[in-house]
């Protein structure tokens, strides 16, 4: 195998920003696989470039040069970003891989741009990668592994990768782990509901965790597992044999059912300092919110109880939702959650409108079906930017109306101030300043506004959000552009539009093909 130039492009931004939670963050958001690819490139003998865009580098003057290879990880709402890239390296000879989120989602698509598409990854799929390297340029070859990779190189191996990010955070500086992939919980909307939980292995994470120490006075280690502790005595154990107590800050995303007192008191002696729980429903998941059949105002009741015991115990917490479920009709839901805010003020309030990330999980073929999912550009699939899927129950004035309701409810001053005074300590009080006033909080509120403003006056909005039309409202385009600044050149012809239904559609061909297999024997 000959030796090769490879660059290694983790997108954390989707363009330039100069939010004030970005500053703050956005370094901190780096994933593990593109550090983990680093490091096996570096194993088979290969010369390595890392980049992790964080929204404030010059992008275009920091992309490695003269490079024979070039992986580039993406959630799909730097899926033009990466589009534009691969075109852009592509132009230069070399060849480009895209893995990641929207590698996984939207395979079908992202063929179109690059040379190879990856769904699961492991080494074995790397090393293929590196021995053929070669162009696919009519329709990109897609590879996976059977399922996730049984282990990933630790942070002492991805340490050079994770210090040069790290440069990049002013502040708050985190180090990213992992201590299971996959989830035990079904969530029809989740990437993960369809991976097995799958813990890896604990040695491992003591050792990273000794290492760690070395580096750091008091390290910060966020945990990036989909749901942390679900084999709790394990994990605690591990970390209570690996380190002395409460000399390591941790931040976890886990789930309610697991938050019982003795386990926060456990967690608490251990020093963690900040949980991302998901409520999502008041209608549904009662199971992982640890609330059984309970609905509407008795599991707001339940569950700030249980938010509240949780914050004696734990400084920060932010509580996840999903609005536009179909379970959800009328006022209702979004006044429970208002009620959930009087109830338990030290909670951070984190809001996602319902999204259809393509393949990401089996409920997307239903909503396909139905004819429910609408073409938005990728850029705005984050969540927050559009919601691609129709309300079920709501008309879009009607759901925008109280989206942006609840917004300036949760962060009015009345709310905010009410949050400062339930919080503790100094630094979640700050950092939900700083949330409320930027892009989180008031930021939304500005966006979503003009949305429903556009909704009722610009001609191009409402054809699009009723599927009446495919032809993509101004607005999306422009703010496309801009993003990508002198990348906009590069971005391929069409790569702004996608299929919706291209699950739907590949599901139905696997079938057939199926089909004629069996009648074939």
């Amino acid at each position: 195998m000959r030796k090769l130039r490879i660059g290694i492009i983790d997108l954390v931004s989707k363009g330039p920003t100069r939010a004030l939670w970005a500053r703050v963050m956005n370094a901190n958001l780096a994933s593990i696989m593109p550090q983990a690819v680093a490091v096996w490139c570096k194993e088979e003998g290969h010369d390595v470039t890392f980049l992790c865009y964080t929204g404030f580098e010059n992008l275009v003057d920091e992309l490695p040069d003269n490079v024979d290879l070039v992986f580039i990880g993406a959630f799909t709402e730097a899926a033009q970003v990466a589009y534009a890239l691969s075109n852009q390296f592509q132009s230069r000879g070399a060849i480009t891989v895209l893995g990641g989120p929207h590698a996984r989602c939207y395979p079908q698509d992202a063929q179109k741009y690059f040379d190879y598409v990856l769904g699961f990854t492991d080494k074995p799929i790397i090393h293929e990668i590196l021995t053929e390297c070669a162009p696919n340029r009519l329709m990109g070859v897609y590879l996976s592994a059977a399922g996730q990779p049984s282990s990933l190189p630790g942070v002492r191996e991805r340490w050079g990768f994770i210090e040069a990010t790290l440069k990049k955070a002013p502040l708050i500086k985190m180090v990213p782990m992992l201590g299971s992939l996959g989830c035990p919980y079904q969530c029809s909307f989740c990437i993960d509901s369809v991976v097995p939980y799958q813990p890896l292995d604990l040695g491992a994470m003591k050792e990273d965790l000794s290492f760690l120490l070395t580096k750091f006075k008091r390290p910060l280690v966020a945990f990036h597992d989909p749901n942390f502790g679900v084999q709790f005595d394990n994990c605690m154990s591990a970390i209570e044999e690996a380190v002395p107590a409460d000399s390591i800050d941790f931040v976890a995303e886990s789930s309610l059912s697991l938050l019982s007192e003795p386990h926060l008191i456990r967690l608490k002696r251990n020093g963690f300092k900040a949980l991302l729980p998901g409520i999502e429903s008041w209608y549904d998941m009662g199971e992982k919110s640890r609330t059984g059949k309970l609905r509407g105002m008795s599991k707001v009741l339940e569950v700030s109880e249980h938010v509240n015991m949780i914050l004696r115990y734990i400084p920060y917490l932010q509580a996840n939702f999903v609005l536009g479920l179909d379970v959800d009709e009328g006022e209702e839901p979004f006044e429970l959650t208002k009620r959930f805010i009087d109830l338990t003020p030290g909670a951070f309030p984190g809001y996602s409108l319902l999204s259809a990330f393509g393949q990401a999980a089996p409920l997307n073929l239903q909503y396909q079906q139905a004819g429910r999912v609408i073409a938005f550009p990728f850029h705005f699939l984050n969540n927050n930017g559009a919601m691609n899927i129709e309300p079920k129950n709501y008309s879009w004035l009607g759901f925008y109306e109280h989206v942006i309701d609840l917004t300036r409810y949760s962060f009015s001053p009345r709310s905010m101030l009410k949050r400062a005074r339930a919080t503790r300590t100094f630094l979640p009080k700050w950092l939900n300043a700083i949330r409320a006033l930027s892009s989180e909080g008031h930021g939304r509120i500005d966006y979503y506004s003009d949305i429903l403003r556009r909704l009722h006056v610009d001609p191009q909005f409402r054809p699009f959000f009723e599927r009446q039309t495919t032809e993509i409202p101004h607005f999306y385009v422009d703010r496309v552009q801009k993003d990508l600044g002198p990348l906009w050149r590069w971005l391929p012809e069409g790569a702004l539009q996608h299929d919706p239904n291209a699950y739907l559609k590949a599901s139905i061909e696997d079938t057939t093909e199926s089909v004629e297999a069996r009648l074939a024997v």
